[in-house]
């Protein structure tokens, strides 16, 4: 059967192929889900170390871990090196105050492959032979500024001389619930060397917290080489191991007296394994029964040599566990799903594709496939408290408090597993056109349920991430949709028409809760990109006023468009929709236009700047030259003729438009045929005076236009750092290509100069669609100052080709986002392996941020998918 017979039977529902896979998260603790402290001090209340005693109330998390879609079982792997204090169960990372320049995971592991119904999958995890350094990291990484590096593992100096485990673990799914899985362990050190594997199997505790009809307690038992866990909602899973593994078990319960010295529930709880482990303590249940329990596997390696563990992990009927087949149809597993995967991925991308190119992809979307979490937050119950329990005072007013009707219980896409593992909308918009690439179904539904009743606020507003649902993220829903429903083969028409009834709703939202003096610009506050302006945009001003936002508004532009398009393609089969077209076309045309009367146009500079609009009506333009200066280019659409000779009332509209205000010509009126001669009309924020002068900024090697794609502030800024007067301080935004050195944010991001794949993004497409109406007669000069003429379409390839470059080898086998790390480099083992960092230097192209951050980094699958077409 190949991937794409199972991706049709999953979505017609003719068989679960999705319903087990890469779920769990890496890291449960320190999120706002588990933090049920006075304040909201996440990292603080539910820390590393509270993490392997103390049971999760929402989710779970492990290493190369599996679950399925309701999280009722979870497979992961644990690790010991015979020298740690702890055993390997989760990857180790710091906080905010603690990781020099945030939140920063402090272990090395690969997304590799991955089909979309996870039937294929493979995780690499590089483990130091020596002791891991947590005090060191901790320490160390506390002392240092913000203007020093991080500290990572691999200064440490564990890893020298090779003295480290390479495990690898392959995953191939015989029926949608039974996995074959083969782990790979290779001492890649000169001495022989002795690990200690534990494949664990445990239950999500649903039954701790007093909910009525909830308290039933699974099981596991542990008989030679087997677990059989038996679960009242799952029914019977079998994990069975090769070889000769003596079977561990203990209760996935708290560890009540190691944390607080109070009795617990159990007197085997969640630590019992680590501490029978690594201490030699009775820890674990001499009857071998638990909700949690583990294969343990004592492995000696010689030097530079490998050894295999089989295991499968299997949903079985009631009855007698069967011996689960390790052997001959195991083998025959594995062998057929890698090669269907090949298969698979040899359709999805273009032979075209150098095979450096091809493997940034194709591990992008593995990334992205890995980076599916199960998510469970019931927002009214986490304010209310548990059954039993009272909840803080703070909370009746405090973190997301006014999102009580949230009820979430579902696989979305995550930015990351561990840096990010909850949903972000606008993040989430980016994933899912590049996961409809291989996916489309998944994708779809993904946009579908942040608009849902039980996500979308009553008042129309798209929760934007745990972290704070009320905060204001970009408008790009609809501009996903369409490019998801374009990907697809626009046929889906229902989904369409779904997606745009709700967006209807948080247009409102945004009318009415973003356009402050009803002017037709926008606000907003930070719009994701943190800290690019000279103060928190999403605090209160230095200042009396308002801060009317060029992103905003231009957001807002191309918002309108978007839902205009969605509008039309609904039209065409059902005429109700074209009232729909022509407010957004009009709606359109009262934001460009706006733009302009309200002074965010600066013709001086050519650039769209914030402004800070005081209250006797005195307008401060913010004259940093950053991203937020170029997104209004995002705001382009054209209407054909053939469209328009379809769609007779919008037709008549725009007819009006151009006789009755003839003021809004420049950014309704251009028009002009297209290569096969029909009319076509341009609806854009800029017309082609202001594009050329404004592309003159964006494609300078001294301005936006880096080796490796666009920058997020001008390198201009440098040498002359923006500098405002305000409320009696002053506020300065200085061009910083690397992590940022300003606090604004928590210091976890930073938009005052590197790339960032979404807007280089939305700006390439941008180019594209005015190369659509321009074609070959407009050209430019790229880079500027350079004397080299081409057409916007090169403009948009040459751009492409830039970030692609990211990733691969240059002349000299360096990848850029590697920097200056040799291991990662040079070295075999490392330097093929690709992560998909949350942003890039904007001079040199090194990694920065969230280190597996695939989410819209791997837009780069996209880019290389369209450029090698």
């Amino acid at each position: 059967m190949s991937e794409r017979e199972r991706l049709a039977q999953a979505d017609s529902g003719e068989q679960p192929w999705r319903a087990w896979g890469p779920y769990l998260s890496e890291r449960a603790w320190g999120t706002v889900r588990e933090d049920y402290s006075e304040h909201g001090t996440a990292w603080d209340y539910f820390p590393h170390d509270h993490a392997r005693s103390r049971v999760y109330r929402w989710n779970e998390d492990g290493m190369a871990g599996v679950c399925d879609d309701r999280q009722l079982f979870c497979f992961a792997l644990g690790l010991w090196n015979g020298k740690d204090s702890i055993l390997k169960e989760r990857m180790f990372g710091l906080g905010g105050d603690g990781g020099n320049h945030g939140e920063d995971v402090k272990d090395y592991w690969w997304y590799e492959d991955s089909t979309p119904t996870h039937s294929w999958m493979r995780w690499r995890y590089h483990y130091p032979q020596a002791a891991f350094p947590y005090e060191d990291l901790v320490r160390t990484n506390r002392s240092r500024r913000r203007d020093e590096s991080e500290y990572e593992l691999v200064d440490t100096g564990v890893f020298d001389d090779d003295r480290f485990w390479a495990v690898t673990v392959d995953y191939a799914k015989a029926s949608p619930t039974d996995y074959c899985m083969l782990v790979t362990l290779a001492n890649r050190g000169p001495d022989e060397a002795t690990l200690h594997v534990l494949p664990t199997l445990w239950f999500r505790n649903t039954w701790s917290w007093g909910i009525p009809g909830r308290d039933h307690v699974p099981t596991i038992l542990g008989s030679g080489n087997r677990l059989i866990g038996q679960h009242r909602g799952l029914g019977q899973i079998v994990l069975e191991g090769s070889g000769d593994p003596e079977p561990l078990a203990c209760d996935n319960e708290t560890n009540t007296f190691r944390l607080w010295g109070l009795e617990g529930r159990s007197a085997y709880p969640k630590d019992g394994i680590n501490d029978h482990v690594v201490d030699g303590a009775d820890t674990v249940n001499p009857d071998g029964e638990g909700t949690k329990a583990a294969l343990h596997y004592t492995v000696t390696v010689p030097a530079r040599s490998r050894v295999t563990i089989r295991l499968r992990l299997s949903l079985t009927a009631p009855g007698p566990a069967p011996s689960l087949d390790l052997a001959d149809g195991f083998d025959t597993v594995m062998r057929l799903r890698a090669a269907e995967a090949d298969d698979f991925f040899g359709e999805v991308i273009p032979a075209a594709a150098p095979r450096e190119a091809a493997d940034v992809a194709r591990q992008a979307i593995a990334g992205l496939m890995w980076g599916k979490q199960f998510y469970h937050f019931d927002v009214e119950q986490w304010l209310g408290g548990d059954p039993g329990s009272a909840p803080p005072s703070g909370r009746r007013h405090g973190r997301n408090s006014a999102w009580w009707h949230m009820n979430s219980f579902d696989v979305i896409s995550m930015p990351d597993p561990w840096e990010y593992p909850w949903y972000a909308a606008w993040d989430l918009a980016f994933h899912c056109v590049s996961i409809a690439r291989v996916d489309p179904g998944f994708a779809k539904s993904q946009l579908l349920l942040l608009l849902r009743e039980w996500y979308m606020h009553p008042n129309g507003q798209i929760p934007a991430y745990e972290w704070a649902f009320g905060d204001v993220n970009p408008p790009v829903h609809a501009w996903a949709a369409l490019r998801v429903f374009e990907i697809d083969g626009g046929w889906d028409h229902d989904f369409l028409a779904r997606v745009l009834h709700k967006l209807l709703l948080n247009f409102t939202w945004w009318v009415n809760r973003k356009d402050v003096n009803g002017n037709n610009v926008f606000e907003g506050g930070f719009l994701g990109l943190d800290n690019v302006g000279p103060f928190d945009r999403s605090a209160a001003l230095p200042v009396a006023g308002v801060l009317e936002q060029s992103d905003g508004t231009g957001w807002m532009a191309m918002y309108a468009l978007n839902l205009l398009d969605m509008a039309v393609r609904l039209a065409i089969h059902d005429h109700a929709y074209e009232d729909v077209a022509t407010k957004f076309f009009e709606h359109y045309a009262y934001i460009g236009m706006a733009a302009y009367q309200q002074g965010l146009w600066n013709d001086e500079d050519s650039f769209f700047y914030d402004v800070l609009r005081l209250p006797d009506g005195v307008k401060l333009p913010l004259k940093v030259r950053s991203v937020v200066g170029l997104l209004p280019l995002a705001a382009t659409s054209t209407l054909t003729a053939v469209t328009l000779s379809r769609l007779p009332e919008l037709a008549a509209r725009v007819r009006w438009f151009q006789n009755r205000r003839p003021q809004y010509a420049e950014i309704v009126g251009a028009r002009r045929l297209s290569g096969d001669g029909r009319q076509q009309r341009l609806l854009a924020m800029v017309g082609q005076e202001q594009l050329m002068r404004i592309l003159a900024r964006m494609l300078d090697e001294e301005e936006f236009l880096s080796p490796y794609g666009l920058r997020t502030l001008s390198r201009s800024h440098l040498e002359k750092p923006f500098t405002i007067w305000l409320g009696g301080s002053d506020f300065t935004v200085g061009y910083e290509p690397a992590e940022s050195t300003s606090g604004l944010f928590g210091g976890n991001s930073n938009w005052r100069g590197p790339i960032w794949m979404p807007t280089n993004y939305l700006l390439i497409e941008a180019v594209r669609e005015f190369a659509t109406f321009y074609g070959d007669d407009l050209l430019v000069e790229y880079p500027t100052r350079s004397g080299r003429k081409v057409t916007l379409t090169e403009v948009a390839d040459d751009l492409s080709h830039r970030l692609i470059s990211l990733f691969l080898p240059d002349s000299s086998g360096r990848r850029p986002i590697y920097g200056r790390c040799e291991l990662f480099q040079t070295h075999p083992d490392w330097k093929d392996r690709i992560v998909f960092p949350e942003y890039f230097h904007g001079d040199n192209g090194a990694g920065l941020g969230a280190w597996h951050q695939t989410g819209w980094t791997a837009l780069v699958s996209d880019l290389i998918l369209t450029v090698y077409r």
